[in-house]
């Protein structure tokens, strides 16, 4: 390696800043060759006990230390923000952009020479990503790994998936509250992310096809030993990547990207995909398009079998042989120029074959489950900006739909109304609820699969035409338009629809349409009113104030691009 580590700036100076900078590092027991030109490593902690799905991390931040001393670098372990998904209120989406700030400025002011990221739950991943692409150095990403399988009463369950069912379960009593609390603890019974093809899963696939992991990473469960060897060997890799100036702007290219978009779509990935991939090339400089979703893995056939589009869990897709398997599946799709973590490409990482040890859980490309399974993206005038759907997760019969609009002002009102005997709502018509995109919650929650009424529930109906300007969680299914644009709080259409009113869904022609004449909508329009903002201090205000659309990834849009790794002041 020619090029000077960016650390000597830090601890090379033979002048005071360099005592300070040395001396006070050596209260932590670290010898003076520590300091002797070594390649630091920065190891970017997500632990918290805030957050379930990375609560172990300590441990893998630990084993991967042992791998960077092993190749002769110096690891030093930072905290950044951690995002649980499943506690943080109002909505972890809210606080991507500023776990991201908190990522990037801790890789840029300190005298690291390449990261690894530790991540796992939802956001943990884009966010710790997107900073790190902000900054450019060489970067590798642990994912945490999926809990082991869930088992209730013979049968197997995934988290969060099998949360929407044992809600609709216990609204019709068919599971008791004492059941449900049993059912919990089976559900959730190890450390790990969810087991599902949620979006925590969908981001551990999405870096591997990304080329930020080594390869077969995205499905070691968190529980299994080889999760640990994965994080060492990382460790080992990283300090070779400084090496050999691997940084993560020559990983992330458009033809990675491209590649990404096509495995989700093969594995039944989430749909949060779009709005993290979307940003994460804002900041790396790639001209990703909402559109390029559709164009690119709409045509992409479903090949693994997992809850919520399938059968089985991340622990069985691990034993068939994992994201390699889907990789060499689709070999003739995906871009071979592409360089990974391993300064190798996909098929040199597996080689002339890999094998699969379970065609039910990942079909061969000759016999999908699903011949067309990629997100697709639907304009017209309720979102001219684009919206999205998850076919592999929705009602055939409800791809062309037209029905008539119950429409919810707010989640206050859905969660008011919706289990009153006295609504007007029956299976033909469409869920509408407005203001929870990234302006109106504020954050763009995950309320996008708005539970039915109970009324059709106890009916035997398990899904309605649902639409939101908000997210749905990866665990999650149904016919669901999500992510509508522009959204509701700064005056799209869906602002305006009004109870009553008729919507066509056509999935196959990629059209929204609202049936309301244009001369109408015009009345309705000039009679709207911007609502008060949710905050008007702090990181929310600041959040309300510069977050884009989410079909440009819901980042902040001061925070598009990047800075890059220089820092030109010392601190005494």
């Amino acid at each position: 390696m020619n090029k000077e580590l960016r650390s000597r700036g830090w601890f090379g100076k033979r002048d005071k800043d360099g005592i300070i900078y040395r001396s006070w590092m050596k209260n932590q027991g670290m010898p003076t060759d520590m300091f002797d030109g070594r390649p630091v490593i920065g190891i970017c902690n997500t632990f918290s006990e805030l957050t379930p799905c990375n609560a172990h991390f300590n441990d893998l931040a630990e084993r991967v230390k042992r791998g960077v001393l092993e190749a002769g670098g110096f690891p030093v372990e930072f905290p950044v923000m951690s995002l649980g998904e499943t506690l943080l209120k109002p909505t972890a989406m809210l606080f991507r952009n500023l776990a991201s700030m908190d990522a990037e400025e801790s890789i840029r002011g300190n005298p690291i020479d390449g990261v690894v990221l530790l991540t796992g739950c939802d956001k943990t991943t884009p966010s710790t990503v997107m900073g790190a692409a902000s900054v450019g150095l060489p970067t590798i990403v642990v994912p945490g790994g999926p809990m082991l399988n869930g088992h209730y009463k013979g049968q197997t369950i995934g988290s969060g998936t099998h949360v929407w069912k044992f809600d609709e379960d216990m609204k019709t009593g068919r599971m008791t509250q004492e059941e449900c609390e049993f059912a919990e603890s089976c559900m959730s019974r190890s450390i790990g992310h969810c087991m599902t093809m949620g979006t925590a899963s969908t981001m551990a696939c999405m870096v591997e096809s990304l080329g930020l992991t080594l390869s077969g990473a995205a499905a070691i469960p968190a529980a299994d030993s080889r999760k640990r060897v994965l994080a060492q060997l990382s460790g080992r890799r990283i300090v070779e990547m400084v090496r050999e100036d691997l940084t993560i702007d020559k990983i992330l290219t458009r033809e990675a990207f491209e590649n990404a978009i096509k495995v989700n779509a093969a594995v039944g990935g989430s749909s949060n995909l779009i709005i993290h991939l979307l940003a994460i090339a804002g900041r790396i400089g790639v001209d990703l398009r909402l559109e390029d979703f559709d164009r690119l893995g709409s045509s992409i056939p479903l090949l693994v079998n997992l809850m919520p589009s399938g059968k089985y869990l991340m622990e069985d897709f691990y034993y068939a042989g994992g994201l390699p398997v889907v990789l060499d599946q689709l070999r003739a799709e995906l871009h071979e120029n592409v360089v990974t973590v391993t300064g190798k490409n996909h098929h040199e990482n597996i080689g002339l074959k890999q094998e699969c040890y379970n065609t039910e859980v990942i079909a061969p490309r000759s016999a999908p489950l699903q011949a067309e399974a990629g997100i697709v993206v639907v304009k017209g005038n309720l979102a001219e900006n684009g919206a999205v759907l998850k076919p592999s997760a929705a009602t055939p019969a409800l791809m062309k739909h037209t029905g008539r609009a119950v429409v919810f002002e707010s989640i206050e009102d859905y969660h008011k109304r919706i289990d009153d005997p006295d609504l007007d709502i029956d299976e033909n018509c469409v869920m509408v609820l407005k203001y929870v995109g990234p302006v109106g919650y504020p954050g763009m929650p995950e309320v996008g699969n708005m539970a039915l009424p109970k009324k059709l529930l106890q009916k035997g109906i398990t899904d309605m035409v649902r639409i939101s300007d908000g997210r749905m969680s990866g665990t999650a299914y149904g016919t669901v338009v999500l992510h509508v644009s522009p959204e509701s709080a700064i005056g799209g259409t869906l602002a305006l629809v009004q109870n009553g009113d008729l919507i066509r869904l056509d999935v196959e022609n990629r059209l929204l349409q609202l049936l309301v004449p244009d001369d109408e909508l015009e009345q309705r329009r000039a009679s709207w009113q911007t609502p008060a903002p949710a905050a008007t201090r702090g990181y929310v205000s600041m959040y309300i104030q510069h977050v884009m659309g989410a079909d440009q990834g819901a980042d902040l849009d001061f925070l598009r691009g990047s800075s890059g790794s220089v820092v030109t002041r010392d601190s005494h």
